[in-house]
């Protein structure tokens, strides 16, 4: 019975475990990869913590943005091109969906399929075992999308597009066009903020502004082309936040508001949107929220969620990553781990003093 070592969360809020996990045997279509580079992002450490998923769900293996090299397949697989997949290609793979329920056919909302599952946070103790990037090798499910990574696009970078960038490309799908004129403001400066700056000055917005910390992460902000940053730590009083928005904005407020943070920033989000213009919510968690009435029927607002991605939105991401070669992408990646440094990469991340760490299950 072949094994692999993993990181394995045993008990929330405790110090990950390495240990010999199986090693599935390959259903029809699935593969096996080894993981390259597996990057954290805040949901890892909200799911340590024991927020969003329950003890039903120990132990598994942390890690939803995984990038890894095809060691085994069986049968025929092709990427969402249409290229057939073979031995050696770098990959990152979406979440599978059933492919037949009402979300997935008649709505056309896979996302939210109930029989879909979600990559980190999966029992490890029983098939397919590796469903977490924390691992020597990851399973590559049947019913998932696989997109090739490009040359241009390093392991790390690409494990980060499978979770931050395909959310906000999915986000902006939803948005719609952005017009010459709008103005942007993003609510945090975690990796999706980040991303979601980069893809509003892409999409041709006339500015953006960035709201959030640490000053490391705010330096990311302005080194990725954000037009104006403010730091919450340093601005606590609401007021004076509003105050500087509105001098950005001739006194209407941002056409546009991109929640990257968590819930909690919701009602200021839709106090500073100007009358008539789009809020987008990406970022998950804060618990309750009290919302004035007036901010959802007087203003004229369009609320917009989002939830996970599909392959299409994969593929954008990498192809953004790949062509986009004014961006210093590479400052997103902050600090280097191994299996046995992955407790201290979640403390990190949940700390914010990474913006984005990056395990490497092959080093020492």
């Amino acid at each position: 019975m072949a094994e692999c070592l993993a990181a394995v969360v045993t008990d929330f809020n405790e110090p990950l475990q390495v240990r010999s996990v199986q090693i599935p045997d390959l259903e029809p279509s699935a593969m096996l990869m080894r993981v390259d580079a597996a990057t954290l992002c805040g949901t890892d450490g909200h799911f340590w913590h024991g927020a969003l998923i329950g003890g039903n769900n120990l132990p598994y293996i942390p890690g939803h943005e995984t990038a890894g090299s095809i060691v085994e397949m069986r049968g025929e697989r092709s990427d969402v091109m249409g290229q057939p997949l073979g031995v050696g290609d770098r990959i990152i793979s979406a979440y599978p969906f059933c492919g037949h329920c009402f979300y997935c056919t008649v709505a056309r909302q896979p996302t939210l399929c109930p029989t879909g599952f979600r990559y980190g946070r999966v029992r490890c103790d029983q098939p397919p075992y590796l469903l977490g990037g924390c691992a020597e090798f990851h399973y590559v499910p049947p019913d998932s999308d696989v997109i090739r990574i490009p040359d241009e696009v390093s392991s790390p970078l690409a494990a980060s597009a499978a979770c931050a960038l395909r959310t906000v490309m999915h986000g902006f799908e939803r948005l719609g066009p952005l017009a010459s004129y709008e103005t942007v403001l993003v609510q945090g400066c975690g990796p999706v903020g980040l991303y979601a700056l980069a893809v509003a000055k892409d999409r041709g917005a006339r500015s953006v502004m960035v709201f959030g910390d640490p000053e490391d992460r705010l330096g990311v902000a302005r080194a990725w082309g954000a037009d104006a940053t403010l730091s919450l730590n340093d601005h606590p009083d609401l007021a004076v936040r509003r105050q500087w928005v509105m001098d950005q904005t001739s006194g209407r407020g941002p056409d546009v508001v991109i929640q990257a943070a968590n819930t909690a920033a919701i009602p200021e989000g839709l106090d500073l949107v100007r009358p008539g213009g789009r809020y987008l919510s990406i970022g998950g968690g804060g618990g309750k929220i009290t919302v004035p009435a007036a901010a959802l029927s007087g203003k004229f607002l369009q609320f917009i969620s989002v939830r996970a991605a599909e392959g299409r939105h994969f593929y954008q991401a990498l192809d953004f990553l790949a062509t986009r070669k004014d961006v210093p992408f590479e400052r997103l990646i902050t600090g280097e781990y191994t299996l046995g440094q992955t407790t201290e990469a979640l403390q990190a991340m949940a700390e914010l003093r990474e913006v984005k760490p990056v395990i490497f299950p092959d080093k020492a």
